[in-house]
């Protein structure tokens, strides 16, 4: 955007820039004594407070005096650019916008105060003094706005590249190493570690709206799905915890999110937590929208830790049932099954199966005929335990 210009006599412009370092100067000292945080300060390029203002005081005599170039904004772009720049150098210096914006504001006042008073003494009329005050002060708006386009887009940029740091420093976490490495790329991650983690897989689409829930200090990371083979992308998060609380606030902010939560580790075992859940993810369970604890499948997780062996032990515990009929075959296992896993409680086994205490006696005996001494055997009872009587947390 394009400022006024002002007719300013050749006389009127010499007598301003000889005033120029003065004024700079004056606007510099108010600036490190009203505006904390700018004492001794360099701000870009090497150059001081007193080069800094002077550079953007030269600027607004430029724009002021360009009323006779063809493009009377030309003479404000340098200005602009140098006002972007600070503000992308303020956010990298990790202070507020706020600090540089209240420096605008004291360096605009003093400046007028100081240019005011050569412009009297240069005889100038009143009008022309007004308009001179409204472009100063125009001039600062358009300065301070540049600084906030930099700022922004500065912190943007930082933000990106912290994001990508924290990305890699994510995956050396989920892959595992000694604690002085992973120590050592937590500093330079800039990553405050807390006491233990666990890891938190879920569909992407379930993620929306669940950063400001978690600790600030958790770890995300997105995955394609193809490597988890599913048809969806997911979230991967490592979410700080240290007590029960905390476990079952988090539980209640992943309900319904088809999330699965990993145990707790230490946080440089990470790796540990993010395979269990990995591990519960794989189990053959019934499809739901429901969050899942690794804890509550400890039992499926160690059964489902061999899928073959598991199906040749199921095969040679119901190895005295293979001539039977299936129907027969079938009840006959089922009835084994509730039989083994209530500790043979007939009438809690009829309850289960829908049946008839006197069923569950008859079925009982069948079985004894065709096991015999086996069902008292310890063994036997815990290979057909484990065989059959799996116990899901569903």
């Amino acid at each position: 955007m394009a400022l006024d210009t002002l007719e300013i006599t050749d006389d009127v412009a010499e007598k301003l820039r000889i005033e120029l370092p003065a004024v700079a100067t004056a606007a510099a000292e108010a600036v490190i004594s009203e505006v904390p945080g700018y004492r001794d300060l360099r701000l870009f390029a090497g150059a001081t407070l007193d080069g800094a203002v002077e550079l953007a005081l030269r600027g607004f005599l430029d724009v002021a005096a360009a009323s006779g170039t063809s493009d009377p904004a030309s003479p404000l772009q340098p200005a602009l650019d140098g006002a972007y720049a600070l503000g992308r150098g303020e956010a990298r210096s990790g202070r507020t916008m706020d600090v540089l914006l209240s420096a605008y504001r004291v360096g605009a006042r003093v400046a007028w105060r100081e240019w005011s008073l050569v412009a009297v003494e240069a005889g100038v009329a009143g009008d022309w003094l007004s308009r001179f005050a409204e472009l100063n002060f125009s001039y600062i708006d358009e300065l301070s706005a540049a600084s906030v386009s930099g700022y922004s887009d500065e912190l943007e940029t930082l933000d990106r590249s912290r994001q990508r740091t924290l990305e890699r420093f994510t995956r050396r976490l989920l892959a595992g190493g000694s604690a002085e490495l992973l120590q050592a790329e937590a500093e330079q991650a800039g990553w405050q570690p807390p006491e233990s983690l666990c890891a938190v897989i879920l569909p992407a689409s379930r993620a929306r709206g669940l950063t400001g829930t978690v600790d600030a200090r958790s770890l995300q990371l997105s995955e394609d799905g193809s490597s988890f083979e599913s048809d969806e992308d997911l979230r991967i998060m490592l979410v700080p915890q240290i007590t029960s609380s905390e476990r079952d606030r988090l539980k209640t902010s992943l309900a319904g999110r088809q999330a699965i939560i990993g145990p707790q580790r230490p946080w440089v075992d990470v790796s540990l937590s993010y395979s269990r859940a990995i591990q519960v993810r794989n189990l053959d369970l019934p499809d739901t929208s429901e969050t899942r604890d690794a804890d509550d499948h400890l039992v499926d997780l160690v059964i489902g830790a061999d899928s073959e062996a598991l199906s040749d032990l199921k095969a040679r515990v119901l190895a005295p049932l293979a001539d039977l009929r299936p129907s027969t075959a079938q009840k006959l296992t089922e009835t084994l099954r509730s039989w083994l896993l209530h500790q043979g409680r007939r009438d809690d086994i009829a309850a289960e199966l829908f049946i008839h205490p006197q069923t569950v006696r008859y079925r009982m005996g069948q079985l004894r005929d065709l096991y015999g001494d086996q069902l008292e055997d310890p063994e036997t009872v815990l290979a057909a335990t484990i065989a059959l009587g799996i116990r899901r947390s569903w």
